[in-house]
Protein backbone atom coordinates (compact mmCIF):
# COMPACT_ATOMS: atom_id res chain seq x y z
CA UNK A 1 0.00 0.00 0.00
CA UNK A 2 2.71 2.61 0.76
CA UNK A 3 4.41 1.81 -2.89
CA UNK A 4 0.98 2.68 -3.78
CA UNK A 5 1.16 5.74 -2.19
CA UNK A 6 4.65 6.95 -3.03
CA UNK A 7 4.19 6.07 -6.79
CA UNK A 8 0.71 8.70 -6.95
CA UNK A 9 2.65 11.41 -4.83
CA UNK A 10 5.61 10.86 -7.38
CA UNK A 11 3.31 11.25 -10.18
CA UNK A 12 0.93 13.94 -9.06
CA UNK A 13 4.71 15.93 -8.27
CA UNK A 14 5.81 14.93 -11.70
CA UNK A 15 2.31 16.81 -13.19
CA UNK A 16 3.18 19.72 -11.13
CA UNK A 17 6.46 19.74 -12.58
CA UNK A 18 8.22 18.59 -10.18
CA UNK A 19 10.37 15.72 -11.22
CA UNK A 20 9.92 13.20 -8.47
CA UNK A 21 10.65 9.28 -7.88
CA UNK A 22 9.05 7.50 -5.17
CA UNK A 23 11.83 6.60 -3.52
CA UNK A 24 13.23 9.98 -2.82
CA UNK A 25 13.03 12.10 -0.16
CA UNK A 26 10.43 14.79 -1.70
CA UNK A 27 7.82 12.49 -1.85
CA UNK A 28 8.81 10.88 1.70
CA UNK A 29 8.66 14.18 2.90
CA UNK A 30 5.54 15.90 1.52
CA UNK A 31 4.09 12.14 3.00
CA UNK A 32 5.64 13.11 6.35
CA UNK A 33 3.96 16.36 6.57
CA UNK A 34 0.55 15.06 5.28
CA UNK A 35 0.63 12.76 8.12
CA UNK A 36 1.38 15.22 11.01
CA UNK A 37 -1.12 17.33 9.53
CA UNK A 38 -3.57 14.05 9.87
CA UNK A 39 -2.73 13.58 13.53
CA UNK A 40 -3.05 17.24 13.63
CA UNK A 41 -6.71 17.09 12.63
CA UNK A 42 -7.12 14.21 14.40
CA UNK A 43 -6.61 15.95 17.88
CA UNK A 44 -8.16 18.62 16.93
CA UNK A 45 -11.67 16.68 16.19
CA UNK A 46 -11.20 14.53 19.24
CA UNK A 47 -10.16 17.76 21.85
CA UNK A 48 -12.84 20.38 20.54
CA UNK A 49 -15.77 18.11 19.79
CA UNK A 50 -15.00 14.44 21.50
CA UNK A 51 -13.48 15.67 24.66
CA UNK A 52 -15.81 19.13 24.85
CA UNK A 53 -18.78 17.07 24.21
CA UNK A 54 -18.31 14.67 27.41
CA UNK A 55 -17.83 17.75 29.47
CA UNK A 56 -20.17 19.21 28.30
CA UNK A 57 -22.57 16.37 29.34
CA UNK A 58 -20.39 15.93 32.64
CA UNK A 59 -21.49 19.46 33.71
CA UNK A 60 -25.39 18.72 33.03
CA UNK A 61 -25.35 16.01 35.15
CA UNK A 62 -26.04 15.57 38.58
CA UNK A 63 -23.71 13.15 40.16
CA UNK A 64 -20.27 14.78 41.17
CA UNK A 65 -18.04 11.54 40.99
CA UNK A 66 -17.74 12.15 36.59
CA UNK A 67 -16.70 16.32 38.02
CA UNK A 68 -13.83 14.74 39.42
CA UNK A 69 -12.55 12.80 36.19
CA UNK A 70 -13.07 16.20 34.19
CA UNK A 71 -10.95 18.16 36.75
CA UNK A 72 -7.92 15.48 36.68
CA UNK A 73 -8.03 16.19 32.65
CA UNK A 74 -8.75 12.52 32.41
CA UNK A 75 -10.08 12.95 28.85
CA UNK A 76 -8.04 15.47 27.79
CA UNK A 77 -4.95 13.12 28.37
CA UNK A 78 -7.10 9.94 26.87
CA UNK A 79 -7.19 12.38 23.38
CA UNK A 80 -3.53 12.97 23.09
CA UNK A 81 -3.69 8.88 22.40
CA UNK A 82 -5.27 9.17 19.15
CA UNK A 83 -2.56 11.46 17.29
CA UNK A 84 -0.34 9.19 18.59
CA UNK A 85 -1.58 6.19 17.10
CA UNK A 86 -2.12 7.82 13.94
CA UNK A 87 1.64 8.95 13.83
CA UNK A 88 3.06 5.10 15.37
CA UNK A 89 0.34 3.17 12.38
CA UNK A 90 1.57 5.55 9.75
CA UNK A 91 5.23 7.11 10.03
CA UNK A 92 7.35 3.81 9.78
CA UNK A 93 5.37 2.85 6.33
CA UNK A 94 6.20 6.08 4.98
CA UNK A 95 9.78 5.95 5.55
CA UNK A 96 10.38 2.45 4.88
CA UNK A 97 12.73 3.10 1.98
CA UNK A 98 15.05 4.63 5.26
CA UNK A 99 15.28 1.39 7.29
CA UNK A 100 16.92 2.91 10.11
CA UNK A 101 14.65 6.35 10.39
CA UNK A 102 11.65 3.94 9.92
CA UNK A 103 12.92 1.91 13.13
CA UNK A 104 13.68 4.79 14.92
CA UNK A 105 10.70 6.38 14.31
CA UNK A 106 8.36 2.96 15.03
CA UNK A 107 10.53 2.68 18.71
CA UNK A 108 10.11 6.44 19.95
CA UNK A 109 6.30 6.59 19.09
CA UNK A 110 5.84 3.03 20.60
CA UNK A 111 7.68 4.16 23.87
CA UNK A 112 5.82 7.39 23.28
CA UNK A 113 2.16 5.55 23.20
CA UNK A 114 3.18 3.91 26.74
CA UNK A 115 4.47 6.78 28.33
CA UNK A 116 1.19 8.67 27.62
CA UNK A 117 -1.18 5.49 28.41
CA UNK A 118 0.65 5.17 31.79
CA UNK A 119 -0.31 8.93 32.48
CA UNK A 120 -3.87 9.05 31.28
CA UNK A 121 -3.81 6.24 33.49
CA UNK A 122 -1.89 8.20 36.62
CA UNK A 123 -4.54 10.69 36.40
CA UNK A 124 -7.53 8.31 36.48
CA UNK A 125 -6.15 7.09 39.41
CA UNK A 126 -5.73 10.71 40.91
CA UNK A 127 -9.47 11.12 40.36
CA UNK A 128 -10.35 7.55 41.82
CA UNK A 129 -8.22 9.00 44.92
CA UNK A 130 -10.18 12.13 44.71
CA UNK A 131 -13.25 10.26 44.91
CA UNK A 132 -12.79 7.84 47.87
CA UNK A 133 -11.82 10.86 49.66
CA UNK A 134 -15.04 13.15 48.72
CA UNK A 135 -17.24 10.03 49.66
CA UNK A 136 -15.46 9.16 52.94
CA UNK A 137 -14.23 5.53 51.85
CA UNK A 138 -10.54 6.92 53.14
CA UNK A 139 -12.02 5.90 56.12
CA UNK A 140 -12.78 2.30 56.07
CA UNK A 141 -10.46 1.62 53.04
CA UNK A 142 -6.55 2.90 52.92
CA UNK A 143 -7.15 4.12 49.00
CA UNK A 144 -4.54 6.24 48.71
CA UNK A 145 -1.81 3.87 49.68
CA UNK A 146 -3.40 1.46 46.73
CA UNK A 147 -3.27 4.23 44.14
CA UNK A 148 0.24 4.91 45.04
CA UNK A 149 1.27 1.12 44.64
CA UNK A 150 -0.12 0.88 41.58
CA UNK A 151 1.44 3.95 40.01
CA UNK A 152 4.86 2.49 40.94
CA UNK A 153 3.67 -0.99 39.84
CA UNK A 154 2.90 0.90 36.59
CA UNK A 155 6.08 2.77 36.60
CA UNK A 156 8.35 -0.01 36.73
CA UNK A 157 6.14 -1.88 34.42
CA UNK A 158 6.07 1.27 31.97
CA UNK A 159 10.05 1.82 32.24
CA UNK A 160 10.77 -1.82 31.57
CA UNK A 161 8.39 -2.05 28.26
CA UNK A 162 9.55 1.06 26.84
CA UNK A 163 13.55 0.00 27.40
CA UNK A 164 12.66 -3.26 26.03
CA UNK A 165 10.99 -1.36 22.54
CA UNK A 166 13.75 1.49 22.33
CA UNK A 167 16.33 -2.26 22.58
CA UNK A 168 14.09 -4.04 20.91
CA UNK A 169 14.12 -6.60 23.00
CA UNK A 170 11.19 -8.81 24.55
CA UNK A 171 10.07 -7.31 27.92
CA UNK A 172 10.35 -11.04 29.36
CA UNK A 173 14.54 -10.42 29.01
CA UNK A 174 14.37 -7.32 31.25
CA UNK A 175 11.88 -8.80 33.85
CA UNK A 176 14.23 -11.87 34.38
CA UNK A 177 16.86 -9.31 35.18
CA UNK A 178 14.75 -7.96 38.11
CA UNK A 179 14.98 -11.44 39.61
CA UNK A 180 18.70 -11.16 40.50
CA UNK A 181 18.53 -7.27 41.92
CA UNK A 182 15.71 -8.92 44.54
CA UNK A 183 18.02 -8.21 47.04
CA UNK A 184 18.51 -4.52 45.76
CA UNK A 185 15.20 -4.21 45.12
CA UNK A 186 14.10 -5.27 48.63
CA UNK A 187 16.67 -3.03 50.33
CA UNK A 188 15.96 0.08 48.25
CA UNK A 189 12.11 -0.28 49.06
CA UNK A 190 12.08 -1.99 52.79
CA UNK A 191 9.73 0.99 53.45
CA UNK A 192 7.72 1.15 50.48
CA UNK A 193 7.41 -2.73 51.05
CA UNK A 194 6.50 -2.74 54.72
CA UNK A 195 4.50 0.32 54.37
CA UNK A 196 2.38 -2.04 51.87
CA UNK A 197 1.94 -4.75 53.80
CA UNK A 198 0.92 -2.68 56.99
CA UNK A 199 -1.40 -0.81 55.11
CA UNK A 200 -3.12 -4.28 54.20
CA UNK A 201 -3.18 -5.02 57.52
CA UNK A 202 -4.32 -1.52 58.80
CA UNK A 203 -6.93 -1.49 56.05
CA UNK A 204 -8.23 -5.38 56.96
CA UNK A 205 -8.53 -4.31 60.79
CA UNK A 206 -9.55 -0.91 60.77
CA UNK A 207 -7.22 0.62 62.93
CA UNK A 208 -7.06 3.62 61.34
CA UNK A 209 -8.26 5.71 58.53
CA UNK A 210 -8.50 9.37 57.63
CA UNK A 211 -10.11 11.47 59.91
CA UNK A 212 -9.62 9.48 63.09
CA UNK A 213 -8.00 10.82 66.05
CA UNK A 214 -5.17 8.61 67.65
CA UNK A 215 -2.35 9.56 70.24
CA UNK A 216 1.11 7.50 69.72
CA UNK A 217 3.30 9.00 72.61
CA UNK A 218 6.58 7.42 71.24
CA UNK A 219 6.25 9.65 68.05
CA UNK A 220 4.46 12.45 70.32
CA UNK A 221 1.22 12.39 68.37
CA UNK A 222 -1.59 13.29 69.68
CA UNK A 223 -4.81 14.95 66.62
CA UNK A 224 -6.28 13.68 63.55
CA UNK A 225 -5.08 11.96 60.79
CA UNK A 226 -4.90 13.98 57.53
CA UNK A 227 -3.47 11.22 55.39
CA UNK A 228 -2.98 7.63 54.85
CA UNK A 229 0.04 6.61 52.31
CA UNK A 230 1.71 4.18 51.06
CA UNK A 231 4.80 4.55 53.60
CA UNK A 232 3.50 7.00 55.88
CA UNK A 233 0.51 8.58 57.80
CA UNK A 234 0.23 12.33 58.33
CA UNK A 235 -1.11 13.10 61.54
CA UNK A 236 -2.09 17.07 62.55
CA UNK A 237 -1.50 17.56 66.26
CA UNK A 238 -3.95 19.85 68.36
CA UNK A 239 -1.43 22.23 68.48
CA UNK A 240 -1.35 22.14 64.38
CA UNK A 241 2.33 20.39 64.21
CA UNK A 242 2.79 17.57 61.96
CA UNK A 243 3.69 14.21 63.10
CA UNK A 244 4.60 11.68 60.33
CA UNK A 245 4.42 8.10 61.52
CA UNK A 246 5.63 5.07 59.23
CA UNK A 247 3.21 2.94 58.73
CA UNK A 248 4.68 -0.04 59.47
CA UNK A 249 5.11 1.83 63.36
CA UNK A 250 0.84 1.72 63.61
CA UNK A 251 1.29 -1.93 63.37
CA UNK A 252 4.50 -2.81 65.43
CA UNK A 253 3.26 -0.37 67.98
CA UNK A 254 1.05 0.76 70.20
CA UNK A 255 -1.16 3.92 70.24
CA UNK A 256 -4.66 4.92 70.95
CA UNK A 257 -7.57 5.26 67.96
CA UNK A 258 -10.37 7.46 69.46
CA UNK A 259 -12.64 6.74 67.08
CA UNK A 260 -15.11 4.36 68.72
CA UNK A 261 -15.47 7.77 71.44
CA UNK A 262 -16.56 9.24 68.09
CA UNK A 263 -18.87 7.44 66.76
CA UNK A 264 -20.56 6.30 69.72
CA UNK A 265 -21.58 9.87 69.98
CA UNK A 266 -20.13 10.45 73.99
CA UNK A 267 -17.36 11.50 75.34
CA UNK A 268 -16.20 10.08 78.98
CA UNK A 269 -16.17 12.18 82.00
CA UNK A 270 -14.00 10.54 84.36
CA UNK A 271 -12.95 12.58 87.26
CA UNK A 272 -12.80 13.19 90.58
CA UNK A 273 -13.69 15.62 94.00
CA UNK A 274 -12.03 15.17 96.95
CA UNK A 275 -14.00 15.52 100.05
CA UNK A 276 -12.03 16.65 103.65
CA UNK A 277 -13.41 13.18 106.00
CA UNK A 278 -13.48 15.58 108.71
CA UNK A 279 -16.86 17.38 107.11
CA UNK A 280 -18.53 14.08 106.80
CA UNK A 281 -21.48 13.58 109.62
CA UNK A 282 -25.33 12.16 110.28
CA UNK A 283 -27.55 14.98 108.70
CA UNK A 284 -29.05 16.36 111.76
CA UNK A 285 -33.25 17.03 111.09
CA UNK A 286 -32.91 20.77 110.88
CA UNK A 287 -30.41 19.76 107.60
CA UNK A 288 -32.78 17.17 106.49
CA UNK A 289 -35.92 19.36 106.48
CA UNK A 290 -33.43 22.17 104.80
CA UNK A 291 -32.42 20.47 102.40
CA UNK A 292 -35.93 18.16 101.48
CA UNK A 293 -36.32 21.65 99.79
CA UNK A 294 -33.96 21.48 97.37
CA UNK A 295 -35.53 19.91 93.87
CA UNK A 296 -33.47 17.24 92.65
CA UNK A 297 -33.87 16.23 96.51
CA UNK A 298 -37.41 15.96 96.80
CA UNK A 299 -38.09 12.49 96.15
CA UNK A 300 -35.31 10.65 97.29
CA UNK A 301 -35.23 12.26 100.97
CA UNK A 302 -39.09 11.32 101.96
CA UNK A 303 -38.25 7.60 100.24
CA UNK A 304 -35.09 7.14 101.78
CA UNK A 305 -36.15 8.38 105.21
CA UNK A 306 -39.35 5.98 105.02
CA UNK A 307 -36.94 3.46 104.70
CA UNK A 308 -34.84 4.15 107.39
CA UNK A 309 -37.62 4.41 109.91
CA UNK A 310 -39.12 1.24 108.41
CA UNK A 311 -35.54 -0.23 109.64
CA UNK A 312 -35.15 1.83 112.98
CA UNK A 313 -38.95 0.73 114.23
CA UNK A 314 -37.00 -2.37 115.97
CA UNK A 315 -33.41 -0.87 117.18
CA UNK A 316 -33.25 -0.10 120.94
CA UNK A 317 -31.71 2.98 121.88
CA UNK A 318 -32.19 4.39 118.23
CA UNK A 319 -31.07 8.24 119.58
CA UNK A 320 -27.51 6.48 119.77
CA UNK A 321 -26.11 7.57 116.20
CA UNK A 322 -24.28 4.45 116.16
CA UNK A 323 -27.31 2.40 116.39
CA UNK A 324 -29.23 1.96 113.47
CA UNK A 325 -29.40 3.54 109.89
CA UNK A 326 -29.05 7.63 109.29
CA UNK A 327 -28.39 9.49 107.02
CA UNK A 328 -25.18 11.29 106.04
CA UNK A 329 -24.19 14.59 104.20
CA UNK A 330 -21.72 12.75 101.76
CA UNK A 331 -24.38 9.73 100.88
CA UNK A 332 -27.34 12.74 100.40
CA UNK A 333 -24.83 14.66 98.58
CA UNK A 334 -24.02 11.67 96.30
CA UNK A 335 -27.63 10.84 95.45
CA UNK A 336 -28.24 14.53 94.89
CA UNK A 337 -25.01 14.48 92.29
CA UNK A 338 -27.03 11.16 90.69
CA UNK A 339 -30.12 13.26 90.28
CA UNK A 340 -28.53 16.17 88.88
CA UNK A 341 -26.74 14.53 86.43
CA UNK A 342 -29.95 12.58 84.93
CA UNK A 343 -30.96 15.14 84.74
CA UNK A 344 -28.81 17.06 82.98
CA UNK A 345 -29.15 17.95 79.15
CA UNK A 346 -25.60 17.46 78.25
CA UNK A 347 -25.22 14.24 79.57
CA UNK A 348 -25.69 10.95 77.23
CA UNK A 349 -28.53 9.27 79.19
CA UNK A 350 -28.09 5.76 77.17
CA UNK A 351 -24.40 5.24 78.80
CA UNK A 352 -22.86 4.78 81.86
CA UNK A 353 -23.81 7.41 84.83
CA UNK A 354 -22.23 6.76 87.89
CA UNK A 355 -20.94 8.86 90.94
CA UNK A 356 -19.04 6.68 93.31
CA UNK A 357 -16.63 6.44 96.34
CA UNK A 358 -12.98 5.43 95.71
CA UNK A 359 -10.53 4.05 98.45
CA UNK A 360 -9.83 7.21 100.42
CA UNK A 361 -6.42 8.10 100.43
CA UNK A 362 -4.49 10.98 102.52
CA UNK A 363 -6.07 13.43 100.38
CA UNK A 364 -9.45 12.56 101.39
CA UNK A 365 -12.15 10.78 100.08
CA UNK A 366 -12.71 10.83 95.89
CA UNK A 367 -16.22 11.15 94.82
CA UNK A 368 -15.85 9.90 91.16
CA UNK A 369 -17.96 11.04 88.13
CA UNK A 370 -18.38 8.34 85.83
CA UNK A 371 -20.27 9.88 82.82
CA UNK A 372 -20.55 10.52 79.23
CA UNK A 373 -21.39 14.08 77.66
CA UNK A 374 -23.56 13.79 74.12
CA UNK A 375 -20.81 16.35 72.64
CA UNK A 376 -18.05 15.26 71.77
CA UNK A 377 -16.29 18.28 70.33
CA UNK A 378 -13.62 19.27 72.33
CA UNK A 379 -13.77 22.33 73.33
CA UNK A 380 -17.50 21.83 74.21
CA UNK A 381 -16.69 18.68 76.17
CA UNK A 382 -14.53 20.91 78.04
CA UNK A 383 -17.14 23.45 78.66
CA UNK A 384 -19.09 20.55 80.01
CA UNK A 385 -17.06 19.22 82.48
CA UNK A 386 -16.26 22.81 83.58
CA UNK A 387 -19.78 23.63 84.49
CA UNK A 388 -20.51 20.32 86.17
CA UNK A 389 -17.17 20.98 88.57
CA UNK A 390 -17.81 24.38 89.21
CA UNK A 391 -21.42 23.41 90.23
CA UNK A 392 -20.00 20.47 92.63
CA UNK A 393 -17.67 22.99 94.41
CA UNK A 394 -19.93 25.51 94.51
CA UNK A 395 -22.96 23.29 96.17
CA UNK A 396 -20.66 21.16 99.26
CA UNK A 397 -21.17 23.73 101.75
CA UNK A 398 -24.65 23.33 101.36
CA UNK A 399 -24.11 19.88 101.93
CA UNK A 400 -21.75 20.59 105.16
CA UNK A 401 -18.81 19.51 103.15
CA UNK A 402 -15.43 20.53 102.11
CA UNK A 403 -13.35 19.75 99.45
CA UNK A 404 -9.91 18.59 101.08
CA UNK A 405 -6.81 21.30 100.08
CA UNK A 406 -3.49 20.64 100.99
CA UNK A 407 -2.43 23.84 103.49
CA UNK A 408 -1.36 26.33 101.29
CA UNK A 409 0.96 29.48 102.26
CA UNK A 410 -1.95 31.47 103.80
CA UNK A 411 -3.25 28.66 105.66
CA UNK A 412 0.40 28.57 107.46
CA UNK A 413 0.27 32.15 108.06
CA UNK A 414 -3.36 32.32 109.87
CA UNK A 415 -2.33 29.21 111.71
CA UNK A 416 0.79 31.33 112.97
CA UNK A 417 -1.13 34.63 113.37
CA UNK A 418 -3.54 32.59 115.62
CA UNK A 419 -0.88 30.95 117.93
CA UNK A 420 0.72 34.24 118.46
CA UNK A 421 -2.64 35.88 119.21
CA UNK A 422 -2.78 33.06 122.14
Amino acid sequence: MNIDVRVEMAAWLTRLGINSQPSDGVATSILVLACLLVAGISYYITHRFVVHGVNAVIRRSSVTWDDIFMRFFVFERLAILVPILILDLLMPILVTEHPLISAIIDRSLSALLVFFIIRAIYSGLNAIDEIADVNHVNRRLPVKSFVQLTKLFLFFIGLIVAFAILADQSPIYFFSGLGVATGLVMLVFRDTILGFVAGIQLAANRMVSKGDWIQMDKYAADGAVEDVTLTTVKVRNWDNTITMIPAYALVSDAFKNWRGMSESGGRRIKRSINIDVNSIQFLTDEERLRLGKVNYLKEYLPQIFTEISVANANVSDIEMKVNGRHLTNIGTFRAYLQEYLRRHEKIHKDMTLMVRQLAPTTEGLPIELYIFTNDIRWTYYEAIQADIFDHIFAVLPEFGLRAFQNPTGTDIRSIKQHTEQD
